[in-house]
């Protein structure tokens, strides 16, 4: 399963840290159902044996909505959940290397901030760029913002689609007209709300007339 850029319109990443007495699981079905075209696991604290479990369970949830599941840096638990691929940083394990464990018909994205670094992951096999961070964001401590002309230029660079990271969120969304980006992948902006699926729903509205 390959990505395509309508998969990516409105891509959420998890963040158990907005739980509030919820469930993980419940609360990615709630986006689901808000409008969510893709879905991030992401998991940096989780034991081994409690991710795989997590990301299995996952997977079966997107597979009942059809929807793609991307696990974030870790390649094995991509493997062994039956995950759609992988989402990986910077610091992470090359984009050759994890085709290679990969096969062809997984996904990858990769992390890029400059047009040098995207069109090196392109050239590498990625399959999408993740660009940021857009906005300021505090599920990343050492992220840097990055310029909407910057954006532009890494979108309109490279091939394959780019989304917008990084403290995006309902009341910025705008801000990204123009830039070329397939969409936006989102953290606080939809788990910490009250009303995931509501806020959700009001996003995807937003980035219908966004995205170009």
């Amino acid at each position: 399963m390959k990505i395509t850029e309508g998969a990516l319109l409105l891509y959420a990443v998890t963040d158990r840290s907005f739980l509030n007495g919820r469930t993980l699981i419940s609360q990615v079905e709630c986006a689901i159902r808000g409008g969510a075209t893709c879905i991030q696991l992401r998991e940096k604290n989780l034991g081994y044996d409690e991710f795989l479990k997590e990301a299995v369970e996952m997977k079966e949830l997107c597979r009942k909505y059809n929807i793609p599941l991307i696990i974030n840096d870790n390649v094995d638990i991509a493997v062994k959940s039956g995950a759609d691929g992988v989402h990986i940083g910077q610091n992470d394990m090359d984009i050759k290397t994890a085709r290679k464990i990969l096969g062809d018909d997984m996904i990858i994205g990769a992390s890029a901030r400059n047009v040098s670094i995207a069109l090196r992951a392109e050239a590498d096999g990625a399959d999408y760029i993740g660009c940021g961070a857009v906005f300021g964001t505090d599920t990343k401590s050492d992220a840097l913002t990055i310029s909407p002309d910057i954006l532009r230029d890494i979108a309109h660079a490279v091939s394959i689609p780019v989304v917008a990271i990084g403290g995006v969120k309902k009341s910025n969304i705008t801000k990204l007209e123009k830039t070329g980006i397939a969409g936006a992948a989102i953290v606080s902006g939809i788990f910490a709300a009250e009303d995931i699926e509501r806020e959700c729903r009001e996003i995807r509205s937003i980035l219908n007339t966004v995205v170009e």
